[in-house]
């Protein structure tokens, strides 16, 4: 763990009160309460629960810590664990008696100009999609929320009468207060009675202000969901004496509320806030022993515009996507400098993802790091325990496509006993993982040579090597046409070919041409067979891509059983209201 340092098991600043008792935290934005699958380790009470070990020196095994209250993932703040068995009784008592008070910090848009405090009183339902709804009135529309916003708007007050009686309903009593406004945005206060499922969210999106980076309810574009815990009363479970603890207010919300932007630029003092909320993210990654490459910083779905940073071992790559991001060149080295890499490489990327540049051009791409000393050349990376070969002053790409590493395992976990087809191999990163996963035969196909030696070579790496795993340098698209006519047949394929392409006997553009490829590549696969089609196209959305392997099936004759959409691996994240750039599909025939 190259940069563990980075990545302690709980940051020691974030813990603002703690006895024999209880402990109570600042939970950061984007991590669970506890863990939401199993084998995950990056949750609140996971992390703290390793960190109170390290400090005791003891197994965590031997670390009590009782769990009380949650908060969503998106939502940051005050968080309270138990330390002891003999501390659950008080504190349940104090939660479950409606004792514990709990105040909110929330930035949101549009919120009425009338409505400077109140209560809120409302019934929830569930809806569609995990949301919740206000009870509409017999003469309103099903869509609860959007028509009590509207109705709060339009009497310029909030909804403080005698809640509708629903026989599912469930009684929300939120009371609020504004705290300061700025234009059309407004920092309220909010102390939520009840503690129904989204309450603060649904109320206020009801009331005429949703909350900013809220998906669900409507909320304006935002790095995050602007709702923060700031403080927590309740009664002390030994003492009985008054517990008031408070979380400093995030900079994002100061931030959102002064000037609102999706994300900030590397000049903006609120930089190096989200860099630092980035690497808090990629807590599992940075810990872990089989993983040593993935993203640090992913531009636009980080919040901070133009910039991305991968980890390769002990080094970093900056990659600028902007003339404000590269304007800003040494301010962004020297704040990585600062986490200590052996290394940084600079990768300056063209504005238009199809213009036709030389990727090794010393002004793009410099062959040897602008900080620090150069990596080993080629280096080994290795993700989920396997080894790969990468270079990373080898142009623009460094031999391997760090978004496609969930893929990669979901490839290993598919393969066994199969016969794949690897199309566009590259260095055969596919390849690998298939092999891996006891594929029984693997074919890969690119039109460069260069980087299926490389592919052998990664095989090598790991042990892999061998006659059941064949390379054929050709142009895909001719060598699909050949082998329909062979009659060949796979039981996986691995489609993810480059946005624009040209080779000596054709061109490629994923926009037009994907759905005449694919239906080349479907029509080679075994009944019951099931083909990874990826693009990183901009500009096919998901939906189109959906409609595009439809059409691939139509074409190819073949009955589609299944199109499941695969996501990306979390140090990827999209963009609030933007989709990933890298879409997936499993499609699987009958």
């Amino acid at each position: 763990m190259p940069f563990e340092h980075l990545f302690p098991s709980f940051p020691a600043e974030r813990i603002l009160y703690e006895d024999e008792d209880v402990i109570v935290i600042d939970k950061p934005v984007d991590v669970s309460t506890h863990a939401p699958d199993a084998g995950r380790t990056d949750d609140a009470y996971s992390r703290l629960r390793l960190a109170l070990s390290e400090r005791k020196g003891v197994p965590e095994g031997q670390v009590y810590l009782g769990i009380h209250q949650r908060l969503d993932r998106d939502t940051s703040g005050v968080l309270l664990f138990t330390r002891r068995k003999s501390a659950n009784a008080g504190i349940a008592s104090e939660f479950e008696g409606r004792h514990v008070k709990k105040t909110y910090l929330a930035v949101v848009t549009g919120f009425p100009k009338k409505l400077e405090q109140g209560v809120l009183r409302n019934e929830l339902i569930p809806a569609d999609g995990g949301r919740m709804q206000i009870v509409p009135s017999a003469t309103e529309p099903a869509d609860g929320a959007r028509a009590s916003r509207d109705r709060a708007k339009a009497r310029g007050r909030a909804n403080d009468r005698a809640p509708k009686t629903h026989p599912k309903g469930l009684l929300a009593v939120t009371r609020f207060r504004v705290l300061r406004r700025q234009d059309d945005r407004a920092l309220l206060e909010v102390t939520p009675e009840t503690g129904r499922t989204h309450q603060i969210r649904v109320q206020l999106a009801a009331a005429g202000g949703a909350i900013a980076g809220d998906c669900l309810y409507e909320g304006a574009p935002a790095v995050r969901l602007m709702l923060h815990a700031s403080r927590l009363e309740l009664r002390h479970p030994s003492n009985g004496g008054r517990l008031d603890v408070r979380a400093p207010v995030p900079p994002e919300l100061e931030q959102w509320l002064a000037a609102p932007r999706p994300a900030v630029g590397v000049s903006d003092p609120f930089f190096l806030s989200h860099l630092r909320a980035a690497v808090d993210a990629r807590w599992a990654l940075g810990r872990s022993t089989e993983t040593t490459a993935f993203r640090l910083l992913h531009g636009e779905g980080d919040g901070v515009e133009g910039i991305a940073v991968d980890v390769y071992g002990e080094h970093l790559v900056v990659h600028f996507f902007s003339s404000e991001a590269l304007a800003n060149k040494d301010a962004i080295l020297d704040a990585l400098q600062a986490f200590g890499p052996r290394g940084i490489y600079l990768k300056a990327h063209p504005k238009q993802s199809n213009n036709l540049v030389d990727p090794r051009t010393p002004d793009l791409a410099p062959a040897t790091p602008v900080r620090g000393d150069a990596a080993a050349d080629p280096m080994v990376v290795r993700e989920g325990g396997l080894a790969f070969l990468v270079r990373l002053g080898d142009g623009l790409k460094t031999g391997i496509f760090l978004d496609q590493r969930d893929n990669r395992r979901r490839v290993r976990e598919l393969a066994k006993g199969k016969r794949v087809l690897n199309l566009f191999a590259y260095t055969c990163g596919f390849t690998v993982a298939a092999a891996s996963g006891g594929a029984r035969e693997t074919v890969s196909v690119d039109s460069s040579k260069g980087p299926l030696e490389w592919g052998q070579k990664n095989l090598d790496a790991n042990g892999l090597l061998g006659t059941s795993h064949q390379m054929i340098t050709d142009d895909a698209l001719v060598w699909l046409k050949h082998a329909a006519k062979r009659s060949d047949r796979y039981d996986l394929i691995l489609l993810d070919p480059p946005s624009y392409a040209t080779t000596k006997s054709s061109r490629f553009s994923a926009a037009d041409d994907y759905p005449a490829l694919a239906a080349r590549a479907l029509a080679l696969l075994t009944p019951g067979g099931s083909m990874l089609a990826c693009t990183n196209h901009r500009g096919i959305s998901t939906r189109k891509f959906r409609k595009q392997l439809h059409e691939s099936g139509r074409l190819a004759g073949t009955t589609i059983a299944q199109l499941k959409d695969l996501p990306c691996p979390l140090d990827f994240p999209a963009a609030m209201g933007v989709e990933p750039q890298l879409k997936s599909l499993l499609v699987t025939v009958k």
